[in-house]
C-alpha cells in the first residue's frame, strides 16, 4: 500500500527560509510555502525520512496532527485528551512535550506544555489504568503545540533533538557555531564547490566540516543515531535503510582542497577529533597558524567566525583594523565571507563589503559580509 501524503513543517533559523525552501524543493517536496524561521511542505512518510536525513538548514521536522480553535485552558485540554494516543504511542513509550505561544490569552509556554502533558496522561490512565513517562532530556515522542492567537497546532515532532546535533561532534569550543547556520553560511555565499575552501578561525571545525559534506554531497545526518520517528508505531525500517542507501549513493567528487587552521592548539585537537568521528580527515587538512601570517593563494573561497568578547586578545577596533589589513595583503584574488555579531567593531576592517545578509546565530543578531579581495585594482580586475 503507498504511503499517503501529508503536509509537514521544518523549522529553521532567521534568515534561512529561502534556501531550506530550495533545498526542500531539490530533494522532491512539494507545495512548499515559507514562513516565520519555518517552511511547509507536503510529502509522505519516506519523503519525512529523507528530509530529516537530507535537510543542511532544517532544525527538526514537525508533522501536524490537529488543529484546533481554543479560547481557555480547558478547550486546549479537551482537545489533546480527544486525540487516540494509542495510535501514536505505546503506554510504556517516554514523551515531552514542548509549546510556543504567540497569544494574548495564553502567556506562559512551560504551563501550556503541562496542561497538554496531563491531557495525554489522563487518556491513557482512563483507558488502560495506566500511564506513560515524561521525559524532557531524551522522550521517546516528542509532542510540539504552537499556538497563533486561538489557533492551535498539535505536531509530532519526527526529529527529537535538533538536528543541528549531526552526531559527529564529540566537543566543543568556547561558543561556537552552529551546524546548521554553518552550512546555512556556505550555501549563501553561494559557493561554487570547486574552488579552494578554507576557515583561516576553525574553532571546532565545523564550517570546515559541512562545507566537506555539501562539496561530496553527503547527507549531514548521516550520523545521527536516533530520530524521534524510529520510534513511532508506523516506523518502517527497510524503507528507512534504502532513503539512507539511496542518499548516500548521491555522494560527488570534489577535486579542490578544504583547509583550516587555528591558533590555539586545543581547539585544533577538537576540531581534528570532529573531522575524523565526520570521516573527513582525508578531505580536510588543519594546522596551527595565527590568522595575521598566513597567506592565501589567489581564487580561494574564504568564509570564517572571528571570535567576539572576552576571546579577543587585542581591542576590537585594532583586532579587526588587523583583519582588513591581512585580508587586503595576503588574501589577494579571494573571496572572503565573515559572519560577525560586533555590528560597529566590524567596521573597522576598512574594506567595503560588496554584499551583505542579516542572519542569527541563536538569540545575537549578526551579518554576513561579502568581500572581495582583487589582485591590483578592482578596475583591473573587471
Amino acid at each position: 500500500m503507498k504511503n499517503q501524503d501529508f503536509y509537514m513543517t521544518a523549522k529553521t533559523m532567521f534568515g534561512l527560509e529561502d534556501i531550506l525552501a530550495k533545498e526542500i524543493l531539490k530533494i522532491g517536496g512539494r507545495n512548499i510555502k515559507k514562513m516565520n524561521r519555518a517552511v511547509s511542505f507536503k510529502g509522505d512518510k519516506g519523503f519525512m525520512y529523507k528530509a530529516n536525513l537530507n535537510l543542511r538548514t532544517a532544525l527538526r521536522i514537525l508533522k501536524p496532527i490537529s488543529y484546533f480553535q481554543a479560547y481557555n485552558e480547558k478547550d486546549i485540554y479537551n482537545q489533546v485528551k480527544a486525540i487516540n494516543w494509542d495510535k501514536i504511542m505505546d503506554v510504556n513509550s517516554t514523551f515531552a512535550v514542548n509549546s510556543t505561544t504567540n497569544s494574548d490569552i495564553f502567556k506562559h509556554s512551560k504551563y501550556i506544555s503541562l496542561l497538554a502533558k496531563d491531557a495525554i496522561v489522563d487518556f491513557f490512565r482512563e483507558k488502560y489504568n495506566q500511564r506513560p513517562n515524561v521525559d524532557i532530556k531524551d522522550s521517546d515522542i516528542s509532542i510540539n503545540l504552537h499556538i497563533a492567537k486561538n489557533t492551535c497546532t498539535l505536531s509530532l515532532d519526527s526529529s527529537g533533538k535538533s538536528l543541528h546535533k549531526r552526531g559527529y561532534k564529540t566537543n566543543n569550543v568556547f561558543a561556537p557555531i552552529n551546524e546548521v547556520l554553518a552550512a546555512g553560511l556556505i550555501i549563501l555565499s553561494e559557493w561554487d564547490k570547486k574552488s579552494n575552501f578554507h576557515d583561516p578561525m576553525c574553532g571546532s571545525g565545523t564550517i570546515l566540516t559541512e562545507a566537506a559534506f555539501i562539496a561530496h554531497n553527503i547527507p549531514p545526518n548521516i550520523f545521527r543515531k536516533k530520530f524521534s520517528f524510529m520510534k513511532w508505531k508506523d516506523f518502517d525500517s527497510t524503507l528507512w535503510e534504502t532513503i539512507k542507501e539511496s542518499s548516500l549513493n548521491k555522494e560527488t567528487s570534489f577535486s579542490g582542497k578544504i583547509t583550516g587552521s587555528d591558533n590555539n592548539n586545543n581547539n585544533i585537537n577538537i576540531a581534528k577529533e570532529n573531522i575524523k568521528n565526520a570521516l573527513m580527515d582525508e578531505n580536510i587538512l588543519i594546522n596551527n597558524a595565527d590568522f595575521f601570517n598566513t597567506h592565501i593563494k589567489n581564487n580561494t573561497f574564504v568564509i570564517f567566525n572571528p571570535p567576539y568578547g572576552e576571546r579577543l586578545t587585542l581591542p576590537r577596533e585594532k583586532f579587526y583594523e588587523e583583519i582588513g589589513s591581512t585580508l587586503k595583503h595576503k588574501y589577494e584574488g579571494c573571496e572572503i565571507w565573515i559572519i560577525s555579531s560586533d555590528m560597529q567593531d566590524a567596521k573597522f576592517i576598512g574594506l567595503k563589503p560588496s554584499k551583505k545578509i542579516k542572519v542569527m546565530n541563536g538569540p545575537i543578531e549578526c551579518i554576513f559580509k561579502k568581500f572581495e579581495i582583487y589582485k591590483g585594482s578592482k578596475k583591473l580586475k573587471k
